[in-house]
């Protein structure tokens, strides 16, 4: 791309082989296997535990690797690059196990985060509700407090993970008359009694990455399950949501690259009227404004991966970050499609499966309209 990039280490660089070895070796062999289940099997999560791929930035003493955010960067763009979708490593190791380290006991990290580290337990946050998306505030599940539990009702939909979950973290209304004051994060073990998944739900893309609907039907769990103290948990979400979004930027400027110098190649090669679809020039200004997108963005993020490795990046920027890459991901991929011409169309060629895999990167971990919104509000 053109851009020297130096926010990454020597021991990021070698994790970064690591990962790249892992992905052609355990995870593009079992791409279409993946897509035909829906899931990923236990296998390969065990398998990543072991080689390192899991809570690789988790502190040592909690069974992680000890490493930093540029760890979880260059897991997420090596993933990105690579076209394997079904994996969803990145969410396990550094947006739902984070909230176990900040906000845990000592006995809830140390009984959860070496299992979540080995992938011997598979993590799921549950967020989103069939009538309430972004506005967190909103959620109408309840954890009624019983002594020393807490029995909880209510259903959850489009929960990445939620078919294979072992410990799903709920975000419930303690208190539903507080509104942000009322919200709790509980952890919710999947045996529980009055714990149900429902169905697999069918997406437009991303087909191996589980997404099902949970339901909670006076679900009772100890006291002690409940992360941080009653009536943080909006507190907590906010402090978390900014790594959540900044991961998806990080992956989407990656994709953007990988499916640029795919249709570079692809052009290049296409015959068209006596040439090859390269030789127009409407070709070469549409890719040229795709490179010139593709540079701002990797520039942004770069600077941005620096930031948040000194933990000093804001929720503000994040919102950014996810904003431009996403936005920016979106609009080239459909000139891109177009470039491809109906082989754009054909799921076998990866400018589809990028096409239909990146759609949701401006929904999901809030959409950009939320993004804007947030943004906004600094100006």
């Amino acid at each position: 791309m053109n851009v020297t990039r130096n926010v990454f280490r020597d021991d990021h660089e070698m994790y970064r082989e690591t990962v790249r070895r892992f992905i052609e070796r355990e995870c593009k062999p079992r791409q279409s296997a993946w897509d035909e289940a829906g899931k990923v099997d236990r296998e390969t999560w065990l398998k990543a535990g072991k080689e390192g791929l899991l809570c690789a930035s988790l502190p040592e003493e909690y069974g992680g690797g000890g490493g930093d955010f540029g760890h979880a960067a260059v897991a997420s763009e090596e993933f990105a690059r690579s076209g394997v979708s079904g994996p969803s490593f990145g969410m396990h190791s550094d947006i739902i196990a984070p909230y176990i380290l900040r906000a845990g006991t000592e006995e809830q990290k140390h009984a959860w985060l070496p299992k979540a580290a080995s992938g011997e337990i598979i993590l799921a946050i549950a967020m989103t509700e069939p009538g309430t998306g972004s506005d967190l505030k909103a959620v109408k599940t309840t954890a009624v407090r019983d002594g020393d539990e807490y029995v909880i009702n209510g259903s959850k939909t489009f929960i990445s993970n939620g078919l294979t979950a072992d410990l799903i973290i709920v975000v419930c209304k303690t208190d539903p008359k507080a509104g942000a004051k009322g919200i709790s994060l509980i952890a919710v073990e999947a045996n529980r009694e009055g714990f149900r998944r429902g169905r697999k739900l069918e997406k437009v893309g991303q087909y191996a990455q589980d997404t099902a609907e949970l339901f909670f039907d006076n679900v009772r769990v100890p006291v002690a399950n409940r992360l941080g103290e009653e009536g943080k948990g909006f507190a907590y979400l906010m402090g978390e949501l900014p790594q959540e979004r900044f991961t998806i930027a990080v992956g989407a400027a990656a994709r953007l690259e990988r499916a640029l110098e795919n249709t570079i190649a692809y052009v290049k090669e296409r015959k068209a009227f006596d040439g090859t679809v390269w030789d127009f020039q409407n070709t070469k200004f549409k890719l040229a404004d795709i490179k010139a997108q593709a540079v701002a963005v990797r520039t942004l993020i770069d600077h941005y991966i620096g930031e948040h490795t000194r933990r000093r990046l804001t929720l503000e920027e994040a919102a950014i970050a996810k904003l431009f890459a996403t936005e920016a991901l979106g609009k080239a991929l459909d000139e891109m499609v177009q470039l491809h011409g109906g082989y754009g169309y054909m799921l076998e060629y990866p400018i589809a499966r990028d096409f239909v895999d990146s759609r949701v990167t401006r929904i999901y971990g809030g959409t950009s309209e939320v993004m804007r919104e947030l943004i906004s509000r600094k100006l």
